[in-house]
């Protein structure tokens, strides 16, 4: 019994996965925080999608095509940022066109190319195929990025709370709002080899929402979301080596079903709390 349970750690493709697991996680967790915290739930979903033509383009120059991705991001970021300050279209609006626009002209682009190699590890992810390069990128962008959250969250925090006061008391806001954007375009290609583009969404969205409805302080939503995405990660994993299912999407259903239970707790503390109030 013990051995059928331990056989997924019995295979180097395995390793390598749980490896990109424990990379990821933590970048990925902390990020969903302030994306949520933010309300920034549609820029994750905007730049993990207009990142394809950066990709392509990359792959058509033949330059790495993590310049080309973090590229792209970056452009989907900024100009997001320009058009909703410099027109009367709001920001989540904006975001929409951009994105949808820019994942137009990814599709466009990958679909008139020639070629005897698949790009469909970009849109879907391909975890069981990763290897040392892999690795090594997630690790050293996983760094850059967590390093950055934890140096930079009181003043994050202010920054999302009130961007007014955080000004007032002279924290340099131009540079937390663009090196959020920054952070954010770089988790997203750490996470290119593991889940996708399409499915990069939920790593940066879902945690902290979790961590949200189960705590009260942003300090312990950081540490319940990183626990929340290791776990959904290598539980999905784990679990896809005996489904014989594709492991991002079964990450994707675990958070998601992680998400539901918190939602339940919460209800159930919130009627509880009433009850309490009224008696």
């Amino acid at each position: 019994m013990l051995d059928h349970l331990l056989l997924p750690f019995q295979f180097p493709f395995m390793h390598n996965a749980f490896w990109i697991t424990l990379l990821i996680a933590p970048p990925t967790a902390l990020l969903s925080c302030f994306l949520v915290l933010k309300g920034w739930a549609l820029m994750g979903d905007a730049v993990s999608h207009a990142v394809l033509p950066g990709i392509v383009l990359a792959w058509m120059t033949g330059i790495p095509l993590i310049i080309g991705a973090f590229a792209a991001g970056m452009f989907c970021a900024v100009s997001t940022g320009y058009l909703a300050e410099n027109s009367r279209i709001k920001q989540d609006t904006v975001m929409g066109v951009v994105f949808s626009g820019m994942f137009g002209l990814g599709i466009v682009m990958y679909t008139s190319i020639t070629t005897n190699e698949h790009l469909d590890h970009i849109l879907f992810g391909n975890m069981l195929g990763i290897g040392s390069d892999d690795l090594w990128t997630a690790g050293i962008i996983s760094a850059v990025v967590t390093g950055f959250l934890v140096l930079q969250w009181k003043d994050l925090v202010l920054h999302a709370f009130d961007p007014a006061q955080a000004k007032a008391s002279g924290l340099p806001v131009q540079f937390l709002h663009y090196g959020l954007l920054v952070v954010l375009s770089l988790a997203i290609v750490a996470t290119l080899s593991a889940t996708g583009l399409i499915l990069a969404v939920a790593l940066l969205i879902t945690p902290g929402a979790v961590a949200f409805l189960i705590v009260r302080s942003f300090g312990k939503m950081m540490v319940v979301s990183v626990a929340v995405c290791f776990i959904g990660m290598f539980g999905g994993t784990y679990a896809s080596f005996f489904l014989d299912s594709a492991p991002a999407a079964t990450i994707v259903l675990i958070l998601t079903a992680m998400f539901v239970i918190a939602f339940t707790y919460r209800l159930r503390v919130t009627a509880r709390q009433s009850r309490k109030t009224m008696a």
